[in-house]
């Protein structure tokens, strides 16, 4: 049997650790340190002792354990290796799932996954996949890339409300104050304080699915099925489709399997692979979403290669107008991350100078970037 190639396995296992902050877990670097340190002490050689450290160290509260598996699952998906001894503990195997049946409980093991498996070689392809553009992927590739966008999440920049919540340190609550007084008997307490609540802002997705969009196009949807599954049922991501004409696919985007999802998307969208008309669509949206609300004060996030075949002073016109409404417009580029790269075409040129981030939408490690910007991170 050939051997292991040999990996840097703390990138990889810094690599986790990113890969689970995009998914929303707040694995910062603290926690990672200590993921690493635990797994000096246990060893990366078997996987449930790889699960577990990350699992005690990495997770913060009830609602990461679900995300947590889901990452896990999706990072760590590769074949055992034959001939590698067990610990007598049996691995876990992760349930790669859109919904755990119960937050908080371990996956389940059988006889196969019981063999050990180094977490750098388990790992190893999931890390260099990350950089690669999603266009030149093989088949096996692009079904591993599937997994891994499963377990993305998509929040936007965070706002403060009108509403007041009970804090820590902050203005004093009054009413909370005075019946503390009253619990007591009138004798003195501690204040009690309260601060502005927040909340993530809207994101709409705009997605290009014209025919110069068609080798990025299943990604993408993927992308944003698990954004819109990943945000907030209080402010939910919007998804449209843009080519020559304007489909919003939210409702389809509901379905819980990204498969259902996309043969759905498919059905619902007339214009598949076709020319792009991106001032007009711009103009469509604004007038009957946009201007209503669902711009209003959202990150609005467009995924498109920026060829345009109609009127390039319309698009700049509508990009005024979008950026006037938005609290951040967000431009991905596929295109962006080749050599020698310029926004040259007569769409791109006319949309950039009402564009707050102009990023890269070409792989996994460029999504993972978007989804960082559209958190409020700076695009630079």
């Amino acid at each position: 049997m050939p051997a292991v190639p040999e990996v840097d396995a703390t990138a990889v296992l810094v690599g986790f650790a990113r890969a689970l902050r995009a998914a929303g877990v707040a694995a910062g670097p603290d926690r990672a340190q200590t993921f690493l340190g635990a797994l000096e002490l246990l060893g990366s050689e078997v996987r449930s002792d790889v699960y577990w450290a990350g699992r005690l160290t990495l997770c913060g509260s009830q609602d990461d354990l679900e995300r947590y598996d889901r990452v896990f699952a999706a990072y760590f998906a590769q074949h055992p290796h034959p001939g590698e001894r067990a610990r007598p503990a049996p691995a876990p195997k992760p349930v790669l799932r859109p919904v755990a049946a119960q937050a908080g409980t371990s996956p389940e093991g059988d006889e196969e996954d019981a063999v050990a498996q180094p977490a750098a070689a388990l790992a190893s392809s999931a890390e260099v996949l990350r950089h690669r553009d999603m266009a030149e992927l093989t088949a096996a590739e692009r079904a591993q890339l599937r997994r891994l966008l499963a377990a993305f999440s998509l929040s936007g920049e965070p706002r403060r409300t009108p509403r007041l919540r009970p804090a820590r340190r902050g203005g004093v609550d009054p009413r909370r104050t005075v019946r503390e007084l009253l619990h007591r008997g009138g004798e003195p307490a501690r204040l009690r304080y309260r601060a502005p609540a927040t909340k993530p802002r809207r994101v709409v997705l705009l997605l290009d699915v014209s025919g110069s969009m068609d080798p990025y196009a299943d990604a993408l949807l993927r992308f944003a099925h698990a954004a819109a599954h990943g945000s907030s049922s209080r402010t939910p991501t919007e998804v449209f489709t843009i080519g020559t004409r304007l489909t919003r696919v939210t409702r389809e985007m509901t379905h819980r399997d990204p498969d259902a999802a996309l043969a759905a998307v498919a059905s619902a969208v007339p214009d598949w692979s076709g020319g792009t008309r991106l001032g007009e669509m711009l103009r469509g949206f604004l007038d009957r979403w946009g201007q209503r609300g669902t711009a209003r004060g959202a990150v609005v996030v467009v995924l498109s290669d920026g060829w345009e075949r109609g009127d390039p002073a319309l698009l700049a016109a509508q990009m005024r107008r979008l950026h006037r409404l938005a609290h951040r417009v967000v431009w991905a580029n596929p295109r962006k991350a080749r050599p020698g790269y310029e926004p040259l075409a007569a769409g791109m040129a006319a949309a950039l100078p009402s564009v707050d981030a102009f990023v890269e939408g070409h792989s996994l490690g460029a999504l993972e970037r978007l989804a960082a910007v559209v958190r409020g991170a700076s695009d630079a």
